[in-house]
């Protein structure tokens, strides 16, 4: 097989990126993105390596009983969504066994798993964009998503899976730059002043948020751009500006300056009213987040009077959502803006239970066994990369009777269930959760109990 040959091709199983996976007569296996299990295929050959290669459809000769028709436009050129062209059960399917085929695979754990979580929400979910700006060659204003794997943007006037009224701050943001000629910052040089176009919606209260990230202090003409925006948007709270001069990928530089408003929202979850600044932590599909909780809540099973440690504790949500559950809670987070976010959370909710330490899990975790606290329950919401042995290690000495442990990478969760095997707990439960319906993320809720625990 070589470049540019095209083959016969039947789909039998796909990627959790989003890629079909089809194999030859020689069994060297061919992944085409865009392709549905149940497709035949005539496919060109575009990449060749030892034991695989990739192609891209040139015909569906056949098409999958699970295809769709995609419902939006720039699917094809953005790299967020990833599953518009299957039915959103064929996804669940699919993000259900990626979570198993880790476990099992990777973690060597076999155990109990729940029917994955669907969303009740595929569209529209979204509380929070993320836009950049940028200039094409012949001048135009580019605003919209990155291309997948790449810093090339995409315009567009509107996403699937965003609040119809951030298309409105998108047209608004678009009528400035072409009334006021705005300088749009370029990646490759550095110069130029807006960067991001940054947007929050409280889904309850309906609060909006628009921030601009700019390269430099502010823009030419902002009280026009704040004029503008307020006849246009009923529910507008605040507007801010966020100043990130570094050339970096990072969207968010370190100093807000508040133009219209006082720079935050607020929204529920779970009965509690929480703050949102520029930079909180705040789960972006709100609805589904409180079904996830509210698994997590079930296995942690508090009875009143336990001890709760909450490691990666963020602004406070998962532990504070608990707390009139427990007789102590104990936050730990290693960002300082969240943890003040966590402790303002607490009082505005009237939670005198909660104590928050600023500092890395196993650092902390350590001082706490150092102190002589022995948490009944552990929760874990670690990042991508997981918690790893040193951590797990950690927890095996304050011996808590469960974990409970929240997941967005199904790969390292698999590697720390092991640890946690290894260590003394075992894996009784795991429950998908499909918080980002289209994409292809997919969250985990598990329950781990001690092997000796009574």
């Amino acid at each position: 097989m070589k470049k540019n040959d095209i083959i016969r091709l039947t789909i039998t199983s796909a990627t959790a990126e989003g890629s079909g996976v089809g194999k030859t007569e020689d069994n060297m296996a061919v992944f085409v993105p865009m392709s549905a299990v149940g497709d035949e295929l005539s496919v060109r050959i575009v990449k060749v390596k030892k034991t695989y290669a990739f192609g891209k459809i040139e015909e569906i000769i056949s098409p999958s009983d699970s295809r769709i028709s995609p419902d939006c436009p720039y699917f094809s050129k953005c790299g967020g969504c990833v599953w518009r062209h299957i039915s959103y059960e064929n996804e669940l399917e699919v993000k259900a066994q990626k979570v198993r085929d880790a476990v099992e695979r990777i973690g060597g754990i076999h155990t109990v798993f729940q029917p994955i979580m669907g969303s009740e929400k595929n569209n529209r979910y979204r509380n929070k964009a993320q836009l950049p700006l940028g200039r094409a060659k012949d001048r135009r204003l580019l605003m919209g998503f990155y291309a997948f794997h790449s810093h090339r943007i995409i315009d567009c006037d509107d996403c699937a899976l965003q609040p119809e009224v951030f298309r409105t701050v998108m047209e608004v943001t678009r009528s400035f730059v072409q009334k006021t000629g705005a300088d749009i910052y370029d990646e490759a040089t550095g110069k130029g002043r807006l960067r991001h176009l940054y947007i929050r919606l409280g889904e309850v209260t309906d609060e909006l948020m628009v921030c601009y990230v700019i390269n430099g202090n502010g823009l030419k003409q902002e009280d026009l751009l704040i004029k503008m925006l307020r006849e246009a948007l009923p529910n507008l709270k605040t507007v801010v500006f966020n100043s990130n001069r570094e050339k970096t990928n990072v969207i968010l530089g370190r100093k807000n300056r508040v133009a219209y408003g006082n720079g935050v929202i607020s929204d529920m979850l779970c009965g509690l009213r929480f703050k949102i600044s520029p930079f909180s932590f705040w789960q972006i599909n709100r609805s589904q987040a409180e079904r996830l909780y509210e698994k997590a809540r079930e296995y942690a099973n508090l009875k009143g009077d336990e001890v709760l440690l909450d490691l990666y504790c963020g602004t406070g949500t998962i532990g504070l959502s608990m707390a009139r559950d427990c007789g102590k809670l104990i936050g730990v987070e290693i960002i300082e803006d969240a943890v003040r976010d966590a402790e303002e959370n607490a009082a505005i909710n009237g939670v005198e239970n909660a104590r928050f330490i600023c500092a890395d899990a196993s650092e902390a975790a350590e001082q706490l066994r150092n102190e002589g606290v022995r948490p009944d329950v552990v929760i874990l919401d670690p990042p991508r990369k997981g918690c790893g042995e040193a951590l797990v290690k950690t927890i095996r000495g304050m011996a808590p009777h469960r974990v409970v442990y929240v997941s967005c990478d199904p790969a390292t969760l698999a590697r720390d269930l092991k640890y946690f095997d290894e260590n003394g707990y075992q894996t009784e439960e795991v429950t998908p959760c499909d918080m980002f319906p289209r994409t292809a993320h997919v969250e985990t809720v598990v329950l781990l109990r001690r092997k000796n625990a009574r």
